[in-house]
């Protein structure tokens, strides 16, 4: 996926999840910031950020906050994706370029997004005509790493393990289902669940791979005006 009208930042401060303060062009802007998660360890005072520019006339903000430049000590920063709508573009983009087989997943003849089954709303629904495959896909999006390794969730995610358990309950009502981590950053060994912050959401990703359940993860290329799936990681558990 491509932004249009990128910016180099000076961040300064976070209010809320939806807007932050930086410094753009000699001026202070008030943006918005296209991840509500709490982010603590890239936006610092200080970092560079990038946003991307509208010219709606109705929007209250000029500016999205779309990536960040983590800043690691002794090493050069991480330009890592925070747009947390990214994920589900770039892995649709992804699956209809036939790089679903790269993960072991079939190449839908049919790839919908944000289907209802039962009480469930899941992000992606997929059928593969010839084998009769047909399965619900859960993508989330990792911004946090920890010396290489990404880690999921940066926060405790109810919402994240209500996910597995649904995707649990569609693998025994007799269809296929995944859950696929996008790393929104390179340069990745491997991915593993944050145990230390939501241990829940690690014992659910455990379960749900134990009932049939595909545990994925894959980084992207990430440059300040594009974010692409690149290559499946290791998944440790």
């Amino acid at each position: 996926m491509i932004y249009r009208d990128i910016h180099a930042a000076r961040f300064i401060a976070r209010p809320n999840r939806f807007i932050a303060r930086v410094e753009v062009d000699g001026k202070e802007e008030t943006v918005h910031v296209k991840n509500t998660g709490r982010c603590k360890e890239l936006l610092l005072p200080g970092c560079t950020v990038y946003l991307e520019g509208s010219d709606n006339p109705q929007r209250k903000t000029r500016f999205d906050l779309v990536a960040v430049e983590k800043v690691r000590p002794g090493r050069p920063p991480l330009l890592i994706n925070m747009d947390s709508q990214a994920p589900n573009r770039v892995f649709g983009e992804w699956m209809k370029a036939g790089k679903g087989v790269e993960l072991g997943l079939p190449q839908p003849a049919l790839l919908r997004p944000e289907t209802t089954w039962g009480n469930s709303r899941f992000d992606f629904y997929w059928e593969e005509s010839g084998a009769g495959w047909k399965g619900f896909i859960e993508v989330k999006g990792c911004t946090l790493e920890e010396d290489g390794l990404a880690l999921f969730p940066d926060a405790p995610t109810e919402r994240g393990v209500k996910h597995l358990r649904e995707l649990i309950a569609c693998r025994e009502a007799g269809y296929e289902a995944a859950v696929c981590v996008v790393l929104q950053m390179e340069g990745m060994t491997a991915f593993s669940p944050n145990d230390r912050t939501h241990p829940e959401f690690g014992a659910a990703l455990r379960e749900a791979r134990q009932a049939g359940v595909k545990v994925l993860a894959v980084e992207c290329a990430v440059t300040t005006g594009s974010l692409t799936m690149t290559r499946p990681v290791p998944v440790r558990l």
